[in-house]
């Protein structure tokens, strides 16, 4: 094939030459090539990041420099991906056999190429007690089919911000903690307030947010041939949950319209009283809308009955072409040891993977008590996002595919709201769609 073909290729013409020309044997061996010398001699190390520059470039120039310091035949080049360009760019690399040596995905992407064959299986790599380093779930969701396709780098548990004013002119005293107290809720803000409980989304490339719920209603949603499992009493029940709720006028009318940004726009402008997000929302929502600011209060998620809350992950993998997988591993480790993700956790107000940096965070804001009102809220919010990870796990592994899965589940859920099937016929058609696309890709 030429070099010009790329823009051509379909995406899963690009993945499968991530599996075909997934040995380092494969690269050219010329000066551009990732791992070839640069101009003084050192190796070079390729590293993506997603959305980081130039907010962190002090803190990544800190941590690069204290790396090269202990490895001088090693430089590494740090390239800042933008996030919606990091799938197209990177298979654009692929198949110029140019990817970097360490990136950071999205969890639904990574499975995706390690399902490929295009993620290095870190196992063999890796020192003894390494996973010990980092929380349990949170590893294992780097896991797929017995191979360790990444490293946990940092992580972000929704909590639950609740306009307490509306709150109270509900009657209510508190938002519930579980989902099968939504309904009695969302009617009774309804019918006092004539504003709505919360927003969840069900456009299909948006928020997986009600994806998620479905498996805190109990819901299974593949079985090990990676067919549908969630046409069973408790899939049936959670849609006829969401479908009737819709159709008694008790989410928004456009949830099977608008995304996630929607639900923003409309707690700001106090039409909702409550929107799952992480703490630092409460700093925009300072600055945008300083009146609902005021009389917000960060609440535990909503959760099924076992209590189980979802997390985030933003994961570090190494592409399978890469000649220098052994030092990509090591900046990745580095990277993400409990000192260095601290300082990254206390910079940009998200939560560590490292067991060690979470505990002392939790500490560290344990004994926090600003002055300032609106500062002392948002610490809050972020020690009660911390102890949200005790009962917290990927709740919608990233599986091969599982962005389809949500496309399907999520299309037969709208005609269910909007009254053209039943909810029961709908949650049986989309087995059949994703079943039809299973056999196909995995036969």
């Amino acid at each position: 094939m030429t070099m010009h073909r790329p823009i051509r290729l379909h995406r899963r013409e690009l993945l499968r030459l991530l599996a075909l020309g997934g040995g380092a044997s494969a690269l050219a061996a010329c000066g551009g090539q990732p791992g070839a010398g640069g101009a003084d001699g050192r190796r070079v190390l390729n590293v993506w990041t997603l959305d980081l520059a130039p907010r962190f470039n002090a803190y990544l120039g800190g941590v690069i420099a204290a790396w090269e310091a202990q490895h001088p035949d090693v430089r590494v080049r740090w390239t800042d991906v933008p996030w919606g360009s990091v799938e197209r760019k990177l298979l654009a690399a692929v198949f110029a056999r140019t990817p970097p040596d360490l990136v950071n995905l999205n969890p639904p992407f990574a499975a995706n190429l390690a399902s490929k064959g295009g993620l290095r299986d870190l196992t063999s790599l890796l020192p003894a007690g390494a996973a010990s380093t980092y929380l349990a779930a949170i590893w294992q969701a780097g896991r797929q089919d017995g191979v360790q396709f990444a490293l946990p780098w940092y992580l972000t548990a929704r909590i639950s911000m609740v306009n307490h004013r509306l709150l109270e002119a509900a009657g209510l005293a508190a938002p519930p903690r579980r989902w099968r107290e939504l309904p009695a809720y969302a009617e009774q803000v309804r019918r006092r307030t004539g504003r709505y409980a919360l927003f969840l989304t069900v456009v299909p490339d948006d928020s997986a947010e009600l994806l998620e719920t479905l498996v805190q209603m109990g819901v299974v949603l593949l079985d090990q041939r990676r067919r549908a499992a969630f046409d069973t009493p408790a899939g049936r029940r959670a849609f006829a949950f969401w479908s009737d709720l819709y159709r008694r006028g008790l989410l928004p009318r456009e949830v099977v319209s608008q995304g996630y940004r929607r639900a923003i726009e409309l707690y700001q402008s106090g039409e909702l009283v409550q929107v799952a997000t992480g703490p630092d929302f409460l700093r925009n929502l300072q600055t945008n809308a300083p009146g609902i600011a005021a009389v917000t209060r960060p609440y535990p998620p909503i959760t099924g009955d076992d209590g189980a809350a979802n997390v985030a992950v933003m994961n570090l993998a190494v592409p399978s072409q890469s000649p220098m997988a052994a030092e990509a591993l090591n900046f990745g480790l580095f990277l993400t040891d409990a000192d260095n993700q601290l300082a990254f956790a206390e910079q940009a107000r998200v939560l560590p993977s490292a067991r060690a940096a979470l505990g002392r965070l939790e500490g560290a804001l344990v004994r926090s008590a600003p002055a300032d009102p609106q500062a002392r809220l948002v610490e809050e919010a972020r020690l009660l996002s911390v102890r949200t990870l005790a009962q917290a796990r990927v709740l919608v592994p990233a599986i091969p595919g599982v962005k389809r899965l949500q496309a399907i589940l999520y299309t037969q859920l709208q005609r269910a709201m909007l009254g053209q099937v039943d909810s029961d016929r709908a949650l049986a058609e989309a087995a059949l769609d994703w079943n039809r696309y299973a056999a196909a890709r995995w036969p």
